[in-house]
């Protein structure tokens, strides 16, 4: 029998009124740059051949993943968005470097059968045995998993979370909304002593981020009483799929983000003043921080 990893999602039962979404990644902990910079883009370099560029990929993957409108998406369309940046960069081509058209990849990312997961990617390969490209980005993709594990330890939340969680714990019913493999979060949240406050920890083997709010608290609270915290405007759009409240965690300002909540957000979402003008103002905020167009083109 097949086990549905998002079962604990489906079981979740209301023990409160208010329903609260938390990405973990640059929202919770200040774990993005890390992450990116010394253990997804070494591997992006290594496992696709982009040493005889690897300025530019790191100055695309970067931007892609960190600095950006598309910041905290899923890793194989951030992949492949890396790769066509590289493509059409004038640097490149004048270098001549075969750039992955990542055409297996593409494939994968636009089928819905299996998820954006490494266990996703080996269902898909199970169909599609023997491809290359597909090897390589299994290769890749479990290797940044291994350098995570070794790598990010001793990551602190950021200050005013585990405040916000203690005072929201008695309040609403809390869980982790995130693309990052469900083992890695688990490991996060246990170290810092964060997975107290949430009945659930969900990372990308139990879906899509709207997926998740769909399944934990659409049709068990009221729509202004579901709120997602995150850094990125795929939280953003995931709320807005779940007719929910959003509270953005501005990149490089996490820690004002987080302290604004504590001492004011917060008290609005659970007196019912947040929704409208004031979530307005923070959403137009949040978006002014990332851009879409990468510097090297203006």
């Amino acid at each position: 029998m097949t086990t549905d990893p998002a079962q604990s999602l489906r079981d979740l039962q209301p023990k409160h009124e208010f329903f609260v979404g938390i990405d973990s990644d640059g929202c919770v902990f200040d774990s993005m740059e890390i992450k990116h910079k010394e253990c997804f883009i070494p591997n992006i370099i290594k496992y696709w051949d982009l040493q005889p560029v690897s300025k530019y990929a790191r100055e695309a993957a970067e931007f892609v993943n960190l600095y950006s409108k598309w910041r905290g998406v899923n890793r194989w369309p951030a992949l492949v968005m890396v790769f066509d940046l590289l493509r059409e960069r004038d640097d490149v081509v004048r270098r001549q470097v075969a750039i992955p058209e990542a055409k297996s990849l593409r494939a994968f990312i636009d089928q819905d059968q299996y998820p954006h997961s490494n266990d996703g990617l080996r269902g898909y390969m199970s169909e599609n045995a023997g491809d290359r490209e597909l090897e390589r980005g299994l290769a890749w993709t479990t290797a940044v998993n291994d350098t995570v594990a070794d790598m990010v330890h001793g990551v602190p939340p950021f200050p005013y979370v585990r405040e916000s969680l203690a005072a929201m714990h008695d309040q609403a019913d809390m869980i982790v909304v995130s693309a990052t493999p469900c083992a890695a979060l688990e490991k996060e949240w246990h170290e810092h002593d964060l997975a107290q406050y949430v009945q659930v920890i969900a990372g990308q083997e139990m879906g899509k981020k709207a997926v998740h709010l769909d399944l934990a608290a659409k049709g068990r609270y009221t729509s202004d009483h579901i709120l997602m915290i995150g850094d990125a405007p795929g939280d953003m759009r995931a709320a807005k799929a779940n007719d929910a409240l959003f509270y953005p965690i501005n990149p490089g300002n996490e820690e004002q983000s987080w302290q604004r909540f504590y001492e004011e957000a917060m008290a609005r979402f659970f007196a019912g003043t947040y929704a409208g003008e004031y979530e307005a103002g923070l959403i137009a905020e949040f978006e002014a921080y990332l851009p879409d167009t990468p510097p090297w083109k203006k």
